[in-house]
């Protein structure tokens, strides 16, 4: 098979990001300078919404967006347990409570009418996540949190590029994140943003990564001069640099392309995967167009004679970088210190046990696809019952 390793994800970084670059680093802004309002300008445009936040990664910004929500002590955040971390970490650094709900059998993220049973008089929010770049199912989730007075807050890190019935992700919520980690759509090295058509969390946002400090004389207590500023609340240094938004500015001009070629790999496996009983395609919702983050393969493994360890390790062996997204947040170690139970969402840590995340990136070459698709026939074919 393969002489070389190939990762489940890369970045594509060309010359004219390259180019863009070395003019920031050549010129008199290296962070705070005009190129942050410039890409977040660019990535409000992008996705039809008012405003923009840039943060230094995607955490950040989740954290931002709690803050901006005004989640605190005593407050409940209802989320998905299939996603990485940080969608359930941002709601603890205020001060709340995580609340999972179950996800869709089907489509992997989380299920509307369990968030329904897990709503009580505490519920703040909600933080539906686009597991995948599939877009969860708003529009319920809208009419839950219109009927129960709860902001909505969309863990859009996997979904840049995504449309909801049509319209892009991006807008359709009080305020959604994008992660620019260098496995995600584009990249600024590590980055996040938060988009959003409300002015007030707008304002909140952009004190909060900045210290909680203001220069804004129309929100200051007083006025000592023009040097004067005021930190009014306790914010954080999660300020993006010139550089990391000028290369997002570049990579952002070629999103459309990038998809487009995702989109071309995943047709390459589903006609590859469709028919074959040990695997299962995901499952795509009419309504929703995926960005495709991730290609997740679900493994039947009543058909198999080897366990998911077993698959992952053989393709491994075979220079294939598969990875599992993700483990259910309420088993990690820590959650279970706070008291969350194993066995408590029972679809989610099914779905954990039959999955793995095959390669999917715009840089990977027809050859390395027909290596993925050979490598997983090869390995199932050898544990085949």
């Amino acid at each position: 098979m393969r002489d070389t390793y190939l990762p489940y994800g890369k970045q594509w970084i060309d010359e004219a990001d390259i180019e863009t670059v070395v003019n920031i680093l050549k010129g008199d802004y290296l962070t705070t300078g005009p190129n942050i309002v410039d890409f977040e300008q660019n990535v409000a445009n992008y996705v039809g919404a008012k405003y923009a936040v840039a943060f230094s990664n995607g955490t950040a910004a989740l954290h931002g967006a709690s803050f901006a929500a005004e989640i605190g002590e005593g407050d409940e955040v209802i989320t998905s347990p299939i996603t990485f971390a940080a969608s359930a970490n941002c709601v603890l650094y205020e001060g709340g409570t995580v609340v999972f709900a179950d996800i869709d059998s089907e489509t992997y993220n989380i299920s509307p009418s369990e968030i329904e049973k897990k709503i009580t008089p505490k519920t703040k929010a909600i933080i539906p996540v686009h597991f995948t770049g599939q877009p969860a199912q708003i529009d319920e989730i809208q009419a839950l949190a219109k009927q129960y007075n709860l902001v909505v807050i969309e863990d859009a890190a996997h979904a840049l590029g995504a449309t909801y019935k049509g319209e892009k992700v991006g807008a359709l919520s009080d305020m959604t994140m994008f992660s620019f980690h260098p496995v995600k759509h584009i990249t600024t090295g590590e980055g996040g943003i938060i988009t959003t058509n409300s002015k007030e969390y707008y304002d909140k946002l952009i004190q909060f990564r900045s210290h909680g400090i203001t220069r804004n004389p129309s929100l200051m207590k007083e006025n000592h001069g023009p040097w004067y500023y005021e930190m009014q609340f306790l914010g954080y240094n999660y300020r993006m640099t010139d550089i990391q938004a000028a290369l997002g500015s570049s990579q952002l001009k070629k999103l459309d392309g990038f998809v487009n070629r995702r989109k071309e790999i995943v047709a390459a496996y589903n006609e590859a995967f469709n028919l074959i009983p040990q695997v299962e395609i995901p499952y795509q919702v009419q309504e929703t167009d995926s960005s495709w983050h991730l290609y997740v393969l679900k493994l039947n493994l009543d058909q198999l004679n080897a366990s998911r360890k077993e698959v992952f390790e053989e393709l491994q062996k075979l220079n294939i970088g598969v990875n599992v997204h993700y483990i259910p947040v309420h088993t990690l170690p820590y959650y279970q210190k706070l008291g969350y139970q194993k066995g408590s969402l029972p679809k989610a840590e099914k779905l954990y046990e039959e999955i793995i995340s095959l390669p999917m990136f715009p840089l990977m070459k027809e050859q390395d696809v027909k290596d993925v698709i050979e490598a997983v026939k090869l390995v199932i074919g050898k544990v085949k019952k």
